[in-house]
């Protein structure tokens, strides 16, 4: 979770979290499954029990030490304030005559859309993808702009299918990025949990959706790797290489160990909790 400076819609600013503008939906919303990463169940739609008046969480410090690691991991990419500010206009779940439902089932779906807003940004980002930055930016407008709905329509969208409309444009600028390693490894999918890769050569490889849960990844070279929707849970980063990785997201590194020598994409901040 963070503060998300106040940018246009669809830059990668305005597409980070930004509490102070949320009503702690994501405390509300979601549900806990007792695990490594929560202490206990809470359903969905039941705030949990940290949560103060203010929607604030009262052990944000905390969370770590208290068992609550999925939380520091989260990240809604700015969905909780658009949904709080522009999507029911600044009214608190509390006030709402359903309780907040509509406002909770809203949230996966408009985090699902700046999830795919944020992987057109990277596109945009990619000089590599000079040809697609027109695509891509004329992608985000039609994501941006169904953001931008109702409730109804929000509840009503069909987000596989827009994702399905955006995945060539991911796939092509990736296949783009990674050209330079024609050699590179194609792992995309792969089962992966707990393998040995320390010191691994991963440059440009395809990791789109691998599971990497608890692998060893001390000192690979995961440069221009795409990483799109790869488990890195307990992945051990330590003093890997990420500089120009494809689609990683802050919600993957925190769910993954590293330190200080951990080198990382522009635009993603170290987690606090890495040594």
């Amino acid at each position: 979770m963070g503060a998300g400076r106040r940018k246009g819609p669809g830059t990668v600013d305005a597409l980070q979290a930004d509490c102070e503008e949320c009503f702690g939906l994501c405390c509300v919303a979601l549900t806990f499954t007792r695990s490594a990463d929560f202490p206990r169940d809470k359903a969905a739609g039941e705030a949990c029990e940290h949560l103060d008046g203010s929607h604030r969480c009262g052990i944000h410090a905390r969370l770590r030490d208290r068992g609550y690691a999925g939380c520091t991991a989260y990240d809604c990419f700015g969905a909780g304030q658009k949904i709080s500010r522009h999507t029911f206009g600044g009214r608190d779940w509390r006030d709402a005559p359903d309780g907040g439902r509509a406002m909770f089932a809203v949230l996966p779906v408009v985090r699902q859309l700046h999830e795919l807003l944020r992987y057109l940004a990277d596109v945009r980002a990619l000089p590599a993808a000079a040809r697609l930055h027109a695509a891509a930016a004329a992608a985000a407008g039609r994501v941006e702009a169904l953001s931008l709905g109702g409730a109804d329509e929000l509840l009503a969208l069909d987000v596989a299918a827009e994702r399905a409309l955006v995945v060539p444009v991911l796939r092509e600028a990736s296949a783009l990025a990674r050209a330079r390693f024609p050699r590179a490894r194609s792992l995309g999918g792969a089962d992966l949990m707990g393998a040995k890769l320390r010191r691994a050569d991963l440059r440009g490889a395809e990791l789109r959706g691998a599971l990497l849960v608890g692998a060893d990844l001390r000192g690979a070279d995961l440069r221009s790797a795409d990483l799109i929707g790869a488990d890195v849970r307990g992945a051990d980063l330590r003093g890997a290489d990420l500089r120009g990785a494809l689609f990683v997201t802050a919600t993957q590194l925190g769910a993954a160990a590293g330190d200080g020598t951990t080198r990382l994409p522009d635009g993603l901040a170290r987690p606090a909790h890495w040594a």
